[in-house]
């Protein structure tokens, strides 16, 4: 089928019966202040060496942060944190307030109610359609026994029983 004849509608929720986990995406801005946005378009590349992708919107109000800073974070969102995610998805002034969360990686914010966090610097930017995506080298790592927020067919989710 030409691209040009895929309803971008149905893409959407085709692509949403992919269950995901659900992240904050942390950098810092030129001014230093704590920058942050929720993403689901988030994925391993390779172990050795260590690198994860992520990507972002090109009309995102945080894009030149991280564009700029040469780290960021990414969080991993526990299943109790659903409210603490969609404050990170909406446009806000300040997205950190009342949140906990630590300096990581260059400065970098750590959100305390991460299940694991992923700390990496940016190895490259590739733009693809009317997305950026990011691929950073793992500099640091951590996790806990908390249980993820899953994002299934545009609602959030816990996980279910294993196989």
């Amino acid at each position: 089928m030409p691209t040009d004849q895929i309803d971008t509608r149905v893409l959407r929720d085709i692509m949403g019966q992919f269950a995901t986990g659900v992240t904050i995406i942390t950098t810092l801005g030129d001014n230093g202040a704590p920058v942050g946005m929720a993403a689901n378009s988030f994925a391993s590349v390779s172990l050795d060496p260590p690198l994860v992708v992520w990507s972002i919107d090109l009309n995102a109000p945080s894009l030149s942060a991280f564009r700029t800073h040469p780290s960021f974070a990414i969080n991993i969102m526990c299943e109790d944190s659903k409210d603490l995610v969609m404050n990170f998805a909406k446009p806000s002034d300040n997205k950190f307030a009342d949140v906990s969360w630590q300096a990581g990686l260059d400065g970098v914010p750590v959100l305390d109610a991460a299940s694991t966090v992923i700390q990496c610097r940016t190895e490259n930017r590739i733009e693809g359609g009317d997305h950026e995506m990011y691929l950073g080298r793992v500099i640091d790592c951590h996790k806990t026994d908390k249980a993820p927020l899953i994002f299934h067919k545009g609602k959030f989710a816990k996980l279910g029983n294993l196989l």
